[in-house]
């Protein structure tokens, strides 16, 4: 862990802005929510990734993680939408897939309410993206509430699969999808997935 949150401060200083959640679609409706994070690798990565490392801690955590962030990725869009700055929004997201990988790969065992703070963060700079991309004549809470459902349902994608894993005995598959979601955000920082 020592390890974890200085590769991921460093990510999040010199990573350059991916542009992913700049003018992408419509922000204006239900439907609209539910399909962004379905559109954009980061956030299929991370979010699915939070499940998974939720999965594994089990216990509280299988409801804690995936909950915290959900609830403070709305705070976040609720910032965005109210034109509240904050710095580093794009290295932040792209830190946070790299950052929730290893978490995923190196099984990382937190407690349930650190795991939390660390989903939490992250979740922070997510939602502010997208609510930064509410038009200013659109209200934005039916994007945001599709918003919330999708990754809700990305989260327990990943504990559906880490969960049947584990009862087929591959549960290191799962460790594996956290060395490929950190790829993933290792490709997006270096430009070679958009």
């Amino acid at each position: 862990m020592k390890r974890v949150l200085p590769l991921a401060t460093l990510l999040m200083v010199v990573a350059t802005p991916a542009f992913a959640h700049v003018g992408t679609g419509s922000t204006a409706s239900f439907a609209a929510g539910i399909a962004h994070p379905l559109s954009g690798l980061d956030h299929v990565t991370v979010m699915v990734a939070v499940g998974l490392w939720a999965a594994l801690k089990g216990g509280r955590a299988l409801w804690i993680w995936p909950a915290a962030f959900v609830g403070v990725m709305l705070i976040g869009g609720a910032l965005g939408m109210g034109h509240v700055s904050l710095p580093f929004v794009e290295p932040a997201i792209l830190a946070s897939v790299v950052a929730i990988g290893i978490l995923v790969a190196l099984a990382v065992d937190l407690s349930p309410f650190a795991g939390a703070g660390i989903v939490g963060l992250f979740a922070l700079f997510h939602g502010h993206a997208h609510g930064s991309e509410v038009a200013e004549t659109v209200g934005g809470l039916e994007y945001m509430a599709g918003f919330a459902l999708a990754t809700a349902t990305l989260h327990l994608i990943g504990i559906g699969l880490t969960l049947g894993l584990a009862r087929t005995h591959l549960r290191g598959l799962v460790r594996a999808g956290g060395v490929a979601c950190m790829l993933v955000g290792v490709g997006l920082f270096a430009g070679v997935f958009q």
